[in-house]
């Protein structure tokens, strides 16, 4: 389990810069991207400067589909194109997580409770050379590797664990990820 990191001092920047895409709930809309190979194992991204590791993951800008948030976020954070990949689905509803209350912010008025997520399974359809951190004008991750399908339950930052099991778990039948049984909390709404 990784520890609490400065990754998390900020884990909504974009809130400030995108405060209308705030729901009435709190949450702000994102897509997480679970990106395989050939033999089934997962993206992992190492947070930039930090050892943190997560999914890619971003937010949804405002009159933006999922499908298009989750494009622009594989070219910014990856290097990946269209063609690069194939879209094996999607989970079916909205999987969120709220934010510790030490990591809560004010933005135009508003607040920033969680985020609410459409978790896209992806299969990478060229070589691992196509992956390039370095193509954002502020890159995400300095590292990347290719991981067993629930090592990241054991890896992510506790407030998120919930949802990535909640999404490893409805997509594991795309991916060809081995069943795991855990509990379900709150994360389903």
């Amino acid at each position: 389990m990784l520890a609490d990191r400065s990754l998390w001092n900020n884990p909504f920047k974009h809130c400030r810069w995108h405060a209308q895409v705030i729901d009435a709930d709190g949450f702000r809309p994102n897509v997480g991207i679970v990106l395989c190979n050939a033999e089934g194992k997962l993206l992992w991204a190492k947070r930039i400067g930090q050892d943190a590791w997560q999914f890619p993951q971003g937010g949804i800008q405002r009159g933006e589909r999922p499908e298009q948030a989750l494009f622009r976020e594989l070219g910014e954070e990856l290097g990946l194109t269209r063609a690069d990949v194939q879209i094996l689905g999607v989970t079916s509803g909205w999987l969120r997580y709220r934010l510790p209350s030490r990591y809560l912010r004010r933005s135009r008025g508003r607040v920033c409770i969680g985020q609410k997520q459409k978790w896209f399974a992806l299969r990478l359809m060229t070589t691992d050379a196509a992956v390039r951190l370095d193509t954002s004008h502020k890159p995400e991750f300095d590292g990347w590797r290719w991981v067993d399908y629930w090592l990241p339950l054991d890896e992510v930052v506790e407030f998120k664990r919930e949802v990535y099991h909640c999404a490893l778990r409805e997509l594991a039948p795309l991916l060809g990820g081995p069943p795991r049984v855990q509990p379900d909390n709150e994360a389903l709404g």
